[in-house]
């Protein structure tokens, strides 16, 4: 529910009135237009239902969705029925300022909204303590003999403090409570406005006729709260990565074109044709889809497939934009290169999953949307009770209604799912589990079927080599020489396994097959089996013998040959994962873009019995989506570019720390170290969690339906509401704390 900063326009840009917002607008399906805006104003669930629900009413609008945590709206609409200024201009009269689309942008805005809310919640805290230090001399002084006019001095300094404390640090709840009222509508930050407001105002009030009590700590003290409360649910939604800027690192925005008269022009995506050709260095990303017309490389498909070995392309071969090329030159015909990629599928993929994830509500929020107008109400009921029928004057009735006000406040509300998180959160870090949602741990705790990735998930990203000991030491040194030459990742683990220092000091790559030494006298070469002089029936049976295995051959200057198995290697404790996941009750499955050979090897070893392998990201959705259909709560682990858009689909995922930047964006948490052990860490402490989310939930409940009570007949003084407000903020926070006590469990 947090209340942004109002962004002021940059220089030199145009009003939303004056701007021509058709220009921001792209081509869609059937027809329609589609636009992506950043939009101001948004703090809560509520506030998206709103959005959603207004601009669906224009004619013409076939699709608004808005993502929370980039506060992003997504639309979609006929041109012929509206213009993409009226869908500016409804926002408007909706009470949200619009500005198009921008990562960079967005990242400065939640960066300055965090500080300024810290800043806020400093001075809140400071004027509290200052004005706290007076308090107890009047509290001690009404129990004994404290002279009028120095109570009277106390209480002014204390409004001296005060006044220009809720001033600055009320801000956020201000802005958001005003915009809200001019768009005729309300939200959460419209009751603790006026709650703050009233207070302090009847606070000036009493001490201006010279009353026993005031209360400037109370309000101060309230703001202290909620702000905590705030920028604790700021914070971790700015932790969230925006996707766009991972997509845009790896996507290449121009090609080598080359002319009908076999000139090279680098020129922008936007001017290649699909059936015109370009050229591929080594070394470079491939940057469209095509096929491959002219020469020989491998190719690194991990960001598309998730397959970490190298893949040798030649003519006719497809190669796919975002992919590596390793070793040779190519001449590729185009089939898509500034849209329609592969990469743009994935990056579609993510986005709607994304879109479809931000609709889920937490817990507090759906708590606090009915609570609030049921507490407010009964305030004004009571001040109208109080002074119509209960013949009270209007300022001893005011003093009721805001007893009712600061009592029923919702601090503990507000703390309930911060502080859990917070607790929680430190926990899992610990345990090698870094979160990245607000509502992760809430979902982590629903999970009932878990889904992994294979490659770099359930094994470790570094090949291994497998057979060391079939060789003497001197053979060993010798490949790995030879490897230290070679960039492809095969050559990178056999010299790393081998720790082999200094390669020879001539070598040529023989695109797509290895690496030889060029001088006098027979040559040595490291790479594929044939390309050594190995016959197909020997590499059949290495196949049979290393299932999964990728085989590296070394041919040596005497014609003898060897072959290194290498293998990414199991996480150590994969097979005990498993088992004490299966022993707690979950559905586990393997989805993998690999070999399906080199799958099932995993899933025999590890004890897994479903298991699919040759997966595209659209066909791992899919089946994500079938459990969910079936009623699952889906964990996905994964940790490849083919991963990011199910991590984003499933209920709530994981993703390890060398997985590639952009599925961390699109996971809720990612783990640390070589191990598994951390993924049952997150499910056991969410667990926790989510009963201590439920059991505050239940506390600040209860407490108010004894309070309010107590309140509304007039037994409570707004200090005493204070106390109470604060002590029941102070009963959640320590039952979050209480999660400490089972950390090592």
């Amino acid at each position: 529910m947090n209340a942004p900063s109002p962004s002021p326009e940059p220089p030199n840009v145009a009003s939303s009135q004056e701007r021509d917002w058709n220009a921001f607008a792209t081509p869609g399906v059937e027809g329609r237009l589609h636009m992506d805006l950043a939009v101001e104003g948004i703090t809560c669930a509520a506030c998206m239902s709103t959005i959603e629900r207004g601009l669906k009413g224009l004619d013409g609008v076939a699709a608004a969705r808005v993502n929370l945590t980039t506060r992003r709206l997504a639309v979609d609409w006929s041109p012929d029925a509206v213009d993409a200024g009226e869908i500016v201009r409804r926002l408007e009269r909706l009470g949200y300022r619009a500005h198009p689309f921008d990562p960079g942008r967005m990242t400065a805005e939640e960066e300055a909204e965090s500080k300024e809310l810290l800043r806020c919640m400093g001075a809140a805290g400071f004027g509290a303590m200052n004005i706290m230090l007076l308090s107890v001399s009047v509290w001690a002084g009404n129990a004994t003999d404290i002279d009028a006019p120095t109570r009277d001095l106390f209480h002014w300094i204390s409004a001296l403090i005060a006044i220009p404390v809720v001033a600055y640090s009320g801000r956020p709840f201000f802005r958001s409570a005003a915009r809200a009222l001019a768009a005729f509508r309300t939200n959460m930050d419209v009751p603790i406005s006026i709650g703050v407001v009233l207070t302090l105002g009847l606070s000036i009030f009493e001490t201006m006729r010279s009353s026993r009590e005031a209360f400037f700590d109370s309000v101060v003290m309230l703001l202290f709260f909620l702000l905590v409360g705030r920028f604790l649910d700021q914070n971790m939604r700015r932790r969230t990565r925006s996707v766009a800027e991972n997509i845009a690192a790896l996507r290449v925005e121009s090609a080598a074109l080359i002319q009908p008269d076999g000139a090279i022009r680098d020129v922008p995506l936007s001017k290649v044709d699909p059936g015109a050709l370009v050229l591929v260095r080594p070394g470079e990303r491939v940057s469209v889809d095509g096929v491959v017309e002219e020469g020989t490389s491998d190719i690194d498909q991990s960001l598309i497939t998730g397959e970490t070995d190298l893949v040798a392309v030649g003519p006719g071969d497809r190669v796919w934009a975002g992919t590596l090329d390793v070793g040779g030159l190519l001449k590729v015909r185009v089939t898509a290169a500034a849209a329609g990629t592969l990469l743009d599928e994935v990056n579609r993929l993510l986005e709607a999953a994304a879109q479809a994830k931000s609709k889920y509500m937490r817990l507090a929020d759906r708590a606090a949307r009915l609570y609030a107008p049921v507490v407010h109400t009964a305030a004004l009921t009571t001040f109208l009770g109080w002074w119509l029928l209960g013949g009270k004057a209007f300022a001893d009735a005011g003093i009721v209604a805001v007893s009712v006000l600061i009592i029923t406040c919702p601090c503990a509300l507000a703390l309930a799912i911060p502080a859990v998180q917070v607790v929680a959160s430190g926990i899992l870090f610990r345990a090698g589990v870094l979160i990245h949602s607000g509502d992760a741990i809430e979902r982590l705790a629903s999970v009932d079927t878990i889904v992994f990735d294979k490659t770099g998930t359930l094994t470790l990203p570094e090949a291994r080599l497998l057979n060391a000991e079939e060789f003497t030491v001197e053979r060993l040194m010798a490949a790995g020489r030879l490897a230290r030459a070679s960039r492809h990742p095969l050559g990178v683990a056999l010299a790393e396994a081998t720790r082999a220092v200094a390669p020879p000091a001539e070598v040529r790559e023989v695109a797509g097959h290895g690496i030889e030494t060029v001088g006098d006298g027979p040559s040595e070469r490291l790479g594929a089996p044939e390309f050594c002089g190995l016959d197909p029936e020997r590499v059949e049976a290495l196949h049979a013998r290393f299932p999964g295995a990728s085989l590296v051959a070394h041919r040596d200057a005497s014609g003898d040959v060897v072959v290194c198995a290498l293998r990414q290697g199991l996480r150590e404790d994969a097979a005990k994962l498993i088992a004490d996941l299966a022993a707690s009750g979950y559905a586990v499955e393997i989805l993998s873009g690999d070999r399906e050979a080199a799958v099932a090897a995993v899933a025999a070893e590890i004890g897994v019995t479903r298991w699919r392998a040759g997966l595209k990201p659209a066909d791992k959705i899919a089946r994500i989506e079938a459990l969910k259909a079936e009623g699952r709560r889906v964990l996905m682990v994964g940790d490849g570019l083919n991963d990011a858009p199910a991590l984003a689909a499933a209920t709530v995922s994981l993703s390890p720390v060398t997985g590639v930047h952009l599925s961390q964006a699109a996971a809720d948490a990612v783990f640390l170290g070589d191990r598994l052990a951390p993924v049952v860490a997150a499910l056991r402490v969410s667990r926790r969690a989510k009963t201590a989310m439920v059991q505050n939930l239940g506390l600040s409940v209860v407490y108010n339906f004894v309070a309010v009570p107590i309140a509304v007949v007039g037994l409570v003084t707004p200090l005493i509401a204070a106390l109470a407000m604060s002590g029941s903020s102070i009963l959640v926070t320590l039952n979050a704390l209480r999660l400490r006590l089972g950390e090592t469990r």
